[in-house]
């Protein structure tokens, strides 16, 4: 493939400073055309004039005036006039389809997500397939009925956020645990493949009670671990001396 040809700069167009700075201003707002910022051509015969924009709204944007020439004329005339972002200049964010703008936390009483169809995390549910034990397995690992059950892939990124969340071997309370849940009496192991890592806190008395937990996870409601007792308070009791009385009278 052959190299882009650079255009040639043409004298008339880059020259056409004052006409491009007249046209950006009659589309800003006041006072919002700074600093000219240089010109390059935008194709044979059509080159682009750039002026900083002053808008405190528009940091890093610059108004882009576009001036052409049609063949064999000496005077420039104004093509296209945009406020377009420069280096550093502030964007807003990447449009997201609505679909996909759900994030945790955000579905409440009523709400229902969109069906995604080609879901990563779900892969098809198991079908019956006449064999008694297999089916039987198959039952308790997978759930005979439901369409769908998690993939390899949505259970392997299910482990990944809780064992790196709130219930899992760092966050704080469990940094400040004298003891994991792997040995205390509240944890519920889980069933399946996950059983390995992750269990369930019975304790009603922890900040976990409810909630998936890592076995390394710890908090101070553990069924084994306790505080020191330390010395009681000890109050002597008061002691009268009828020597110290002094008898007032009304």
């Amino acid at each position: 493939m052959a190299a882009a040809v650079a255009t040639k700069p043409d004298a008339v167009l880059t020259a056409a400073v004052d006409l491009a700075r007249t046209a950006a201003e009659g589309i800003a707002e006041p006072g919002t055309v700074g600093e000219y910022q240089g010109a390059e051509m935008s194709g044979e015969r059509l080159a682009t004039h750039y002026f900083g924009c002053t808008a405190t709204a528009y940091p890093g944007w610059r108004w882009a005036i576009t001036v052409a020439r049609p063949p064999r004329a000496r005077k420039a005339t104004i093509c296209e006039t945009n406020l377009v972002p420069g280096d550093g200049a502030l964007l807003s964010p990447e449009w997201l389809p609505y679909a996909e703008r759900l994030a945790p936390g955000d579905v409440g009483a009523g709400d229902v997500t969109p069906f995604v169809d080609d879901d990563p995390n779900l892969e098809a549910g198991f079908e019956a397939t006449g064999d008694e034990d297999v089916d039987q397995m198959a039952f308790f690992e997978l759930g005979l009925g439901r369409p769908r059950v998690l993939s390899a892939e949505g259970r392997d990124a299910a482990a990944q956020r809780w064992y790196d969340g709130d219930h899992g071997p760092r966050s704080e309370v469990a940094r400040q645990a004298t003891a994991t849940c792997s040995s205390c009496g509240y944890f519920l192991p889980m069933a399946g493949a996950l059983r390995q890592v992750f269990g369930v806190c019975a304790s009603e008395w922890s900040p976990d009670d409810g909630a998936v937990v890592s076995l390394d996870h710890g908090c101070g409601a553990h069924s084994e671990v306790d505080i020191d007792p330390g010395e009681p308070d000890k109050i002597e009791a008061p002691v009268l001396d009828d020597d110290d009385l002094v008898i007032t009278s009304d």
